[in-house]
Protein backbone atom coordinates (compact mmCIF):
# COMPACT_ATOMS: atom_id res chain seq x y z
CA UNK A 1 0.00 0.00 0.00
CA UNK A 2 1.27 3.47 -0.61
CA UNK A 3 1.79 5.99 1.84
CA UNK A 4 -0.87 8.48 0.57
CA UNK A 5 -3.36 5.17 0.77
CA UNK A 6 -1.46 4.75 4.14
CA UNK A 7 -2.42 8.23 5.26
CA UNK A 8 -6.18 8.10 4.02
CA UNK A 9 -6.40 4.79 5.75
CA UNK A 10 -5.18 6.41 9.28
CA UNK A 11 -7.92 8.29 11.30
CA UNK A 12 -5.10 10.47 13.61
CA UNK A 13 -3.61 11.38 9.92
CA UNK A 14 -6.57 12.15 8.33
CA UNK A 15 -7.62 14.45 10.94
CA UNK A 16 -4.00 16.09 11.27
CA UNK A 17 -4.55 16.85 7.39
CA UNK A 18 -8.03 17.85 7.61
CA UNK A 19 -7.21 20.81 10.03
CA UNK A 20 -5.44 22.92 7.56
CA UNK A 21 -8.18 22.44 4.89
CA UNK A 22 -11.22 24.59 4.92
CA UNK A 23 -14.37 22.61 5.94
CA UNK A 24 -15.57 23.62 2.01
CA UNK A 25 -12.35 21.77 0.68
CA UNK A 26 -13.59 18.61 3.25
CA UNK A 27 -16.91 18.37 2.28
CA UNK A 28 -16.02 18.28 -1.36
CA UNK A 29 -13.87 15.73 -0.93
CA UNK A 30 -16.20 13.34 1.36
CA UNK A 31 -18.64 13.70 -1.62
CA UNK A 32 -15.98 12.66 -4.23
CA UNK A 33 -15.04 9.72 -1.58
CA UNK A 34 -19.01 8.81 -1.72
CA UNK A 35 -19.47 9.40 -5.21
CA UNK A 36 -16.56 6.65 -5.81
CA UNK A 37 -17.61 4.06 -3.10
CA UNK A 38 -21.20 4.19 -4.50
CA UNK A 39 -19.55 3.58 -7.74
CA UNK A 40 -17.42 0.81 -6.02
CA UNK A 41 -20.91 -0.81 -4.56
CA UNK A 42 -22.68 -1.00 -8.07
CA UNK A 43 -19.61 -2.62 -9.70
CA UNK A 44 -19.20 -5.78 -6.58
CA UNK A 45 -22.98 -5.73 -6.37
CA UNK A 46 -22.68 -6.05 -10.55
CA UNK A 47 -20.13 -9.08 -10.35
CA UNK A 48 -22.19 -10.96 -7.58
CA UNK A 49 -25.53 -10.91 -9.51
CA UNK A 50 -23.63 -12.28 -12.88
CA UNK A 51 -21.76 -14.97 -10.73
CA UNK A 52 -25.31 -15.60 -9.52
CA UNK A 53 -27.39 -15.64 -12.73
CA UNK A 54 -24.48 -18.11 -13.83
CA UNK A 55 -24.54 -20.26 -11.37
CA UNK A 56 -28.23 -20.82 -11.87
CA UNK A 57 -27.73 -21.31 -15.55
CA UNK A 58 -25.52 -24.14 -14.35
CA UNK A 59 -27.57 -25.32 -12.13
CA UNK A 60 -30.37 -25.89 -14.73
CA UNK A 61 -28.37 -26.99 -17.75
CA UNK A 62 -26.81 -29.67 -14.86
CA UNK A 63 -30.05 -30.38 -14.05
CA UNK A 64 -31.52 -30.90 -17.75
CA UNK A 65 -28.95 -33.25 -18.17
CA UNK A 66 -29.55 -35.27 -15.42
CA UNK A 67 -32.97 -35.79 -16.42
CA UNK A 68 -32.28 -36.76 -19.70
CA UNK A 69 -29.88 -39.19 -17.64
CA UNK A 70 -26.53 -37.78 -18.61
CA UNK A 71 -24.24 -37.63 -15.49
CA UNK A 72 -21.94 -33.86 -15.81
CA UNK A 73 -19.01 -36.05 -15.12
CA UNK A 74 -19.30 -38.07 -18.38
CA UNK A 75 -18.57 -34.99 -20.41
CA UNK A 76 -15.60 -34.03 -19.03
CA UNK A 77 -14.00 -37.51 -19.64
CA UNK A 78 -15.59 -37.35 -23.16
CA UNK A 79 -14.38 -34.27 -23.58
CA UNK A 80 -10.31 -35.84 -22.00
CA UNK A 81 -11.40 -38.47 -24.36
CA UNK A 82 -10.98 -36.45 -27.37
CA UNK A 83 -8.43 -33.93 -26.24
CA UNK A 84 -6.32 -37.20 -25.95
CA UNK A 85 -7.49 -38.51 -29.43
CA UNK A 86 -6.63 -35.16 -30.83
CA UNK A 87 -2.99 -35.08 -29.46
CA UNK A 88 -2.50 -38.74 -30.86
CA UNK A 89 -3.97 -38.36 -34.44
CA UNK A 90 -1.89 -34.95 -34.56
CA UNK A 91 1.41 -36.98 -33.19
CA UNK A 92 0.85 -39.48 -36.05
CA UNK A 93 0.30 -37.14 -38.87
CA UNK A 94 3.72 -35.38 -37.24
CA UNK A 95 5.87 -38.39 -37.90
CA UNK A 96 4.01 -39.40 -41.24
CA UNK A 97 5.31 -36.17 -42.26
CA UNK A 98 9.01 -36.26 -41.10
Amino acid sequence: MSEELKTLNNIRSLRAQSRELPLETLEDILEKFNVIVSERREEEEAKRNEISERTEKLNKLRQLMLDDGIDPSELLEFSTARQNLKKSVQLVGQIQVH
